[in-house]
């Protein structure tokens, strides 16, 4: 990682010159670019406002009074920007899945309380077979309704199950939707990115796949949670095929 970040340290500074002996016009989108790296290296904006205190301390910008260092600062505030875009979407999907998990915890207590009141409807049937049992009285109509209390116990379990695995599912699909929406939308920049970059340099082209590999496993990693909480089939993400130059769903 070390020697990752020199070799972004030293195209930081010769964009930066670039840029600078561009004049007040001269475009940001290689500031863009490096910001794009530095997110596929895993480096934050702290590490980027390092580099870039670097670069102005190697092309002596301290001492400059043209306004290279205001200009210095448009090309370090455009660089962070990919790295403060994906910090955005991770807390959306956390924030997405926080709400998930409150609508699960309150279908769980709702499904806790109807428990409770099945296990209070078994215990007065106990409690009625019971009397009815030592009195001897009305046996016939008490074992009956007895009878019926159990068809109709049972139909509320069952209906009580079926919710419970609806629900769980209901779940797992939209967490699914959450994710993927955000690990398909890095993918997809990823790939623009590897696509412009052909040509240009093969390790940034390896990075990038590298980066795409771990989008898949992740979306496998998904696959999987979804398969313990029961969502099968239908609720199944489909994986990315990430071959060079094309996106193919599977």
């Amino acid at each position: 990682m070390k020697k990752k970040s020199t070799g972004l340290s030293q195209r930081y500074v010769t964009a930066l010159r670039q840029h600078l002996k561009a004049g007040p016009r001269a475009t940001l989108q290689p500031a863009l670019g490096l910001g794009r790296r530095a997110v596929a290296l895993g480096l934050e904006t702290l590490d980027l406002a390092r580099i870039h205190e670097r670069a102005v301390a190697t092309l002596e910008l301290s001492s400059s009074k043209n306004g290279f260092i205001k200009r210095a600062g448009f090309f370090l505030n455009e660089a962070i920007t990919p790295i403060v875009e994906t910090h955005r979407a991770a807390r959306q999907t956390k924030a997405a899945v926080s709400r998930l998990k409150e609508t699960l915890g309150q279908r769980t207590e709702e499904l806790a309380a109807s428990n409770r009141q099945l296990q209070r409807g078994i215990v007065r049937r106990k409690v009625m077979e019971d009397a009815f049992e030592k009195s001897g009285k009305h046996h016939s109509k008490c074992l009956e309704e007895s009878l019926q209390l159990q068809k109709r116990l049972r139909q509320l379990t069952h209906r009580l199950m079926t919710a419970q695995e609806n629900e769980r599912k209901h779940i797992s699909h939209e967490l699914q939707n959450e994710i993927a929406q955000t690990l398909l939308g890095v993918n997809v920049r990823l790939l623009t990115l590897k696509t412009s970059a052909q040509g240009k340099t093969g390790n940034l082209t390896k990075e990038i796949a590298s980066a795409q590999r771990l989008v898949v496993e992740s979306i496998r990693a998904i696959n999987r949670f979804a398969r313990e909480l029961g969502a099968i089939g239908k609720c199944q993400m489909p994986v990315a095929n990430l071959s060079p130059g094309r996106i193919a769903i599977g």
